[in-house]
């Protein structure tokens, strides 16, 4: 196989998680190479994500490292065999990497969970609200470039209006609800899209208000793309630095809590509704 210039974050992973698996097995570099009859650069390109592997390869690797879990060898297998070009691919080079990231790990997530407390979650907002976030960056975008922002991500909707979407949680803050992104006019339009897309049976929005105790210390916004096998899940959070995406277990086991926390905090689907319409009532 070719090397590549730029992986994928969904290449990257494969890479990420094969190296897991020979650490745990004990093993160095070389003698994973001796398993397969290559030098131990080749097994240092796979592992990098620079080259990509077959699935023959992995599973004979898989079996030499005593991997037993099948669902995750066949996960791993699946993404080494995987060709994908998606619809995402029309922006590259276009736009950041991270956004084309987001969108594959979209694609190919069993389900979506996102926990927002300053702005509506991506897959949930109107062209305009969109529009309206992304004036406001600083430093400020060039027309064209913000543009394509707003185009991408209103394009990441196809996940929930495909013929078998993603099942989707939002847990969306109070606040959230009440800046006003755009005006009042946009800011409405945002709201009653938002209760359009709760009345589907694969989408869930639950609002967390302004009174509740002890809430001060759950603040973590996220998104969380999750696998078939948990190992495989990803959160991506947007920092300081960049869009990051994490994947070590123990830190997924650390979101999956703060999620769930935040969840049995937060209002029921049904309440959240009420609750909403009657925020739109008062813009």
């Amino acid at each position: 196989m070719g090397t590549r210039r730029e992986p994928t974050a969904r290449q990257m992973r494969l890479a990420v998680e094969l190296r897991r698996l020979r650490d745990a097995a004990g093993l160095s570099a070389r003698e994973a190479a001796g398993l397969l009859g290559v030098n131990s650069v080749q097994i240092s390109q796979i592992e990098s994500g620079i080259t990509g592997v077959s699935e023959q390869r992995l599973r004979r690797l898989a079996a030499h490292y005593a991997c037993t879990d099948e669902a995750l060898v066949d996960a791993l297998a699946a993404m080494a065999t995987d060709r994908t070009r998606g619809w995402w691919e029309e922006y590259r080079g276009l736009l950041p990497t991270s956004f084309l990231d987001l969108s594959e790990l979209e694609h190919h997530a069993a389900y979506r969970w996102d926990v927002d407390f300053l702005h509506v979650p991506g897959l949930l907002q109107t062209e305009d609200y969109s529009r309206a976030l992304f004036s406001r960056r600083v430093p400020e975008l060039p027309e064209d470039e913000r543009e394509l922002r707003v185009r991408h991500r209103m394009q990441r909707r196809v996940i929930l209006e495909k013929p078998h979407p993603v099942t989707y949680e939002a847990l969306v803050h109070e606040a959230a609800l009440r800046i006003r992104v755009g005006g009042k006019v946009t800011s409405r339009a945002q709201l009653a899209r938002v209760l359009e897309l709760s009345e589907a049976e694969h989408v869930a929005v639950r609002v967390i208000p302004f009174d509740l105790d002890d809430f001060a210390d759950i603040t973590a916004a996220m998104v969380y793309a999750g696998c078939a096998v948990p190992r495989l899940d990803t959160v991506v959070r947007d920092g300081p630095h960049g869009t990051l995406f994490i994947d070590s277990e123990a830190q997924l086991g650390v979101y999956r809590t703060l999620f769930r926390r935040v969840e049995a905090m937060s209002l029921d689907p049904d309440r959240s509704q009420e609750f909403i319409h009657r925020l739109a009532k008062e813009l």
